[in-house]
């Protein structure tokens, strides 16, 4: 190369940290640093990483205590002061009396968040239970009729009518209306089977998975009698309901109602009429009417729920008779029945969306910093 091994090494800069080479004098090694740029070596040796804490400067471990988190940095996850931090202490508060305000301010800003934390949890409690109210909910039954053409005509040859049956909530305050057949888990519509026959005189409509909601149902059958029809409608109760046994009706005082309403009235006639067991509290000691209910003298609270199971039934439907005319001079008329429903309350959407919005609660706090 035609330079010598120490004019090869005088040509880049010695870092810092490299030790000496086992093979190169000490003396070599010392003439050639001493003749390097960089820093000195001679007295106090700066702070590396992994030197005892002892070792430190004093200037510069006050400067590090002194950041947020001291010696290990800022700590993950703290967002706000904690009360005890901003509590004023007591010589400042004797040297400034106006400071008074301040404390109380603190004082209003733990009460206002308990408040708001209880409000939180009473309605997380209140959504888990159905909130529902009563409505009346109108139907209207109307139909039209259509007389047969001779033919050559163009027209239907065959006398006909057609039914129709629609609905609608009075009063109602929501801005989005809900669909007719969103009420219902079923309607069936009873012909007269003399006129239509066994297997023609049923029309039926039964909620699915991919039923799609609808403002009113048609039915059209030829005809030019008037015909007798009964409408069966089955609500859809959400949560279900059920129809109690006639004798375990008449003892509860409950005819249809929700499963845990149900359990609810049971539990609370065990505990009026003493039947739970006082030695064995698993077990209820049935009276006389409890034994001709459920066929045993004594019977577990596991039990209840299966035993119950076979004195539940679908509820009554809501049954409608009407006659569709086919005289001319009835086609405008339109007959209306008013049945009661149970839609949410819109209490509920407001609760939901104060569980799932912290506008409000940022607001507060904002508020709160600006005093």
């Amino acid at each position: 190369m035609g330079s010598t091994p120490n004019q090869y090494h005088q040509s880049y800069p010695q870092r810092s940290s490299m030790s000496p080479s086992r093979g190169m004098p000490m003396g070599g090694m010392g003439s050639m640093v001493s003749t390097l740029p960089g820093p000195s070596y001679s007295g106090a040796m700066p702070m590396r990483p992994g030197m005892p804490q002892a070792a430190m400067d004093p200037v510069r471990k006050r400067l590090l205590q002194q950041q947020p988190g001291g010696l290990m940095g800022p700590r993950r996850g703290v967002k706000r002061r904690k009360m005890a931090d901003k509590v004023l202490p007591q010589r400042i508060r004797d040297l400034v009396p106006e400071s008074q305000a301040y404390m109380d301010l603190l004082a209003f800003e733990r009460k206002l968040d308990q408040t708001i934390a209880r409000k939180r949890m009473e309605i997380q409690e209140a959504i888990k239970k159905p909130i529902t109210q009563k409505r009346k909910l109108r139907i209207y039954i109307s139909n039209t009729y259509m007389p047969g053409k001779p033919e050559g005509e163009e027209a239907e040859k065959v006398a006909s009518w057609e039914l129709r049956v629609e609905g609608k909530l009075l009063e109602d305050p929501g801005k989005q209306k809900r669909k007719f057949s969103s009420f219902f888990k079923s309607l069936v519509i009873e012909l007269d089977k003399e006129l239509y026959g066994p297997d023609n005189h049923l029309v039926e409509w039964h909620r699915m998975l991919t039923t799609q909601e609808t403002d009113g149902f048609q039915v059209k059958r030829p005809g030019d009698v008037n015909v007798k029809c009964t409408l069966l409608l089955m609500l859809d109760h959400q949560p279900p309901q059920y129809k109690l046994d006639p004798r375990l009706a008449r003892l509860l005082g409950v005819h249809t109602q929700t499963r845990a309403s149900i359990m609810q009235a049971l539990w609370l006639y065990i505990k009026n009429n003493k039947l739970q067991d006082c030695h064995e509290k698993e077990y209820i000691n049935c009276n006389r009417y409890f034994r001709q209910i459920f066929g045993c003298p004594r019977m577990r609270f596991s039990d209840i729920p299966m035993k119950l199971a076979s004195l539940l039934q679908h509820p009554d439907p809501i049954v409608i008779n009407h006659i569709i005319s086919v005289d001319p001079n009835d086609q405008k008329k339109t007959a209306c029945f008013d049945i009661d429903v149970e839609v949410d309350d819109p209490l509920k959407a407001q609760m939901t969306s104060f569980l799932s919005s912290t506008t409000s609660q940022q607001e507060i706090t904002v508020a709160l910093k600006k005093q």
